[in-house]
């Protein structure tokens, strides 16, 4: 299920009422599943009728299909980007690492139904551009940071670089339509991480 929307309501409005956060989370859960499923091609009619609301509580939440799209991708990262702090709560940094690894994977994987939207607003400039590769860098850092600290992940290699690697690793297995080396190559990536002896 997405996260709550973190952003404030505007000064003098009121919060929105418990059905009505319910409603757009269930729009945003089943909007990301029917862009995945068909490629983008979902209708506003179908995802609606999918979580249970009529079109117009649609068009009150997303008064444009760029508007959807947008709300599911900032939801998304904004997951991706705060499971870091979990992870090394519960697990070594390294373990922690390799698991937001596939957490990363899994959201750029989603992304792609709804890839030619996204590029289209951000061309356009109805979507706006999101600091996505440095939120991304940002958390790799921290976790390379608890690593090092650890001596469990290496101190040399910048988290900017990992970003390079991870996105090779996404693109070039989208690219040969062979996501079953998603994996594989991230195992790789990870023990590129791992302090030599």
């Amino acid at each position: 299920m997405p996260a709550p929307d973190p952003r404030p309501a505007p000064a003098g409005a009121r919060a929105p009422r418990a059905d009505a956060r319910r409603n757009r989370q269930r729009l945003l859960a089943v909007a990301r599943d029917a862009f995945a499923a068909t490629d983008g091609k979902a209708t506003l009619d179908a995802i609606a009728r999918e979580a249970g609301v009529g079109i117009g509580t649609l068009y009150r939440h997303f008064p444009t299909r760029e508007a959807l799209v947008e709300a599911i991708y900032a939801t998304e990262l904004d997951t991706v980007v705060a499971s870091a702090p979990a992870l090394l709560a519960e697990l070594p940094p390294e373990a922690a690492l390799r698991a937001w690894m596939d957490g990363y994977a899994a959201f750029f994987a989603a992304k792609r139904g709804i890839s030619e939207t996204l590029r289209a607003g951000w061309a356009s400039g109805t979507i706006a551009t999101p600091a996505t590769r440095e939120r991304i860098t940002a958390t790799i850092a921290l976790i390379l940071d608890a690593g090092a600290r650890a001596g469990t992940l290496r101190d040399d290699v910048p988290a900017e670089r990992v970003t390079m690697m991870l996105l090779g690793v996404f693109l070039s297995t989208r690219a040969g339509n062979e996501p079953e080396q998603t994996g594989p190559l991230l195992d790789l990536v990870a023990d590129a991480l791992r302090p030599t002896t």
